[in-house]
């Protein structure tokens, strides 16, 4: 009796083990087929329209950017990646290039202004920061539900020329130098 009731819970724990495993095979494929790393647009598309207010309300548009080559850097004070990538920003490539034609902007996604401005002080970050209130900007850029820690690289006409997503030391490298050689353009 004993060997009975063994191998129906080794059976049961089995089917448990074999479903699982192939839900989770079926996310692997599919996070494997969606290379769009969850943004709706394309390097080489121009950017989409987008109007935000940076934190000392200096408005922010497409065309308030044009002739600056721009990262657009969303993010969020919750969001544990944007936390290790933010010193590197401002080190690696804020401090870098914010002398050229050049603008960096964090753009808080759906935060207070209070709490935005606490984030920013605790980061010591000195470039620019805006707030898309209600996430409309970031959703004009991804696909729904879409996380943050995303860096949208335009070039002076405003096209996209670099998507980033999550921090990654080599992604993050090759962002440096497409800003570096997009600023050496004539």
């Amino acid at each position: 009796m004993d060997s009975c009731i063994f191998a129906r819970i080794s059976f049961l724990h089995m089917k448990k083990l074999i479903l699982i495993s192939a839900l989770i095979i079926t996310q692997l494929g599919f996070a494997q087929k969606d290379n769009t790393r969850g943004y709706k647009v394309k390097v080489g598309e121009q950017s989409p329209q987008f109007s935000f207010s940076l934190i000392d309300g200096t408005p922010v548009t497409n065309e308030t950017l044009k002739g600056k080559v721009v990262v657009l850097q969303f993010t969020a004070s919750w969001c544990g990646v944007c936390r290790k990538e933010m010193p590197h920003l401002e080190k690696e490539v804020w401090q870098r290039f914010k002398n050229d034609d050049f603008l960096l902007i964090g753009i808080d996604l759906k935060e207070e202004p209070e709490k935005v401005k606490r984030f920013v002080e605790q980061m010591k970050v000195t470039y620019p920061i805006g707030i898309d209130v209600h996430g409309y900007n970031f959703e004009s850029f991804t696909i729904p539900n879409a996380g943050v820690t995303r860096n949208i690289v335009l070039d002076k006409n405003g096209e996209i020329i670099f998507l980033s997503r999550l921090y990654e030391i080599k992604e993050f490298q090759h962002m440096i130098e497409v800003i570096d050689a997009e600023l050496k353009k004539v």
